[in-house]
């Protein structure tokens, strides 16, 4: 914390700002160790220092100690007043804040201290981009969690249980393997339901000759997962069968190109181009990928439009898609991690065609 702490203050000095303000849950975690759900950090070149309210102060002197962030208890609703004091004890004049994260009232109850706010999310979330060790190892626990629970799905799963059922054992499998939490709200979308991208499980049953599409990750320590598998609930019809083997090839190559410090659109247009040839294009809308980390969306993103470069230390989902309005869709996603000469891909669940 200490390091990352000292790079945003570095980065920031450079363009003539005196402190950073962190409102967001996410970097109040990354810049302090405080995982409570009130605060504001700030954070200069003459200290480091996180606000909350009594119900958080005994936490927040565990986590924050150790990377040298002092804490101060004030009102649960934490003022302007108590920001503005310290900037002025810091003696900053041009102060950056995450314009991306903060809301317009929170805003309007900052902007009238007598220092330049300066909007800089892009360099503060930046700051999360690269990955260490650490990081790195809790988000293999945490994909390793899902295989698991994937794996154990797998041998419950039936015709007749409906969406809600297979995400509701899902979601115990998460936990039951050791998930803090889910990375985000488990889709499982069956039969036509799997042309929606993002389906919310609903009361529709499994039937024979669905494919089913279940999009799921595990959250440890803050860290997430991120997977996709379409399995098939029976034989499935043959433009089904076929969708599903393009959209495998397509997800394949991504994987044999992929490598450090390239273009993350030249990523997205490796997949698209196989399955535009195939026919299937205007069936594949969204982006092919997005890092993950703390947040399962967060840069780099792999899009037609992204201008992100996949350095070293980042992470990438690679999960291209066919989705069939009234027939259903396939989703196939791992997520990798970046390394100096290659990637490693966390996920070990198998892609071939699963036909239960």
């Amino acid at each position: 914390m200490k390091r990352r702490s000292a790079d945003i203050i570095t980065s920031l000095e450079a363009k003539g700002i005196d402190a950073v303000m962190i409102t967001s849950a996410v970097n109040r975690r990354y810049y302090s160790g405080f995982t409570g759900s009130n605060g504001v950090v700030v954070l200069s070149r003459k200290g480091r220092v996180l606000f909350t309210d009594f119900r958080y102060t005994i936490q927040a002197k565990e986590q924050c100690a150790p990377y040298g962030c002092e804490v101060r208890e004030v009102a649960r609703a934490i003022g302007r007043s108590d920001v503005e004091a310290l900037l002025r004890e810091f003696g900053a004049k041009r102060v950056a804040f995450e314009d991306e994260a903060m809301t317009v009232a929170e805003f309007e109850a900052y902007r009238d201290m007598p220092f330049e706010l300066v909007p800089a999310s892009a360099e503060i979330n930046g700051g999360r981009l690269v990955k260490n060790a650490y990081e790195i190892s809790e988000m293999q626990r945490a994909q390793a969690i899902a295989d698991a629970a994937f794996s154990d799905l797998l041998k419950v799963v039936k015709v007749g249980m409906t969406e809600k059922q297979v995400r509701n054992e899902l979601d115990y499998y998460l936990r039951r393997h050791g998930a803090d939490e889910n990375s985000f709200d488990t889709i499982v979308g069956s039969g036509p339901n799997g042309a929606l991208c993002h389906a919310y499980p609903g009361e529709r049953k499994l039937s024979s000759g669905d494919l089913v599409v279940v999009d799921f990750g595990a959250r440890v320590n803050g860290y997430c997962s991120d997977m996709t598998r379409t399995f098939a609930m029976g034989e499935p019809c043959e433009e089904l069968r076929r969708i599903y083997d393009i959209v495998l090839r397509a997800q394949l190559h991504c994987l044999d190109v992929l490598k450090p410090n390239m273009r993350a659109a030249d990523l997205d247009k490796a997949a698209r181009d196989i399955i535009t040839e195939a026919g299937y294009g205007e069936n594949f809308g969204h982006s092919l990928g997005h890092g993950f980390g703390l947040e399962i969306h967060e840069r780099p993103y792999a899009s037609t439009r992204s201008e992100d470069i996949l350095v070293p230390g980042s992470t990438i989902t690679v999960e291209p898609g066919i989705y069939i309005e009234g027939l259903g869709g396939v989703r196939i996603e791992d997520c990798c991690v970046l390394t100096e000469d290659g990637y490693i891909n966390l996920c070990t669940t198998p892609k071939q065609l699963i036909i239960l």
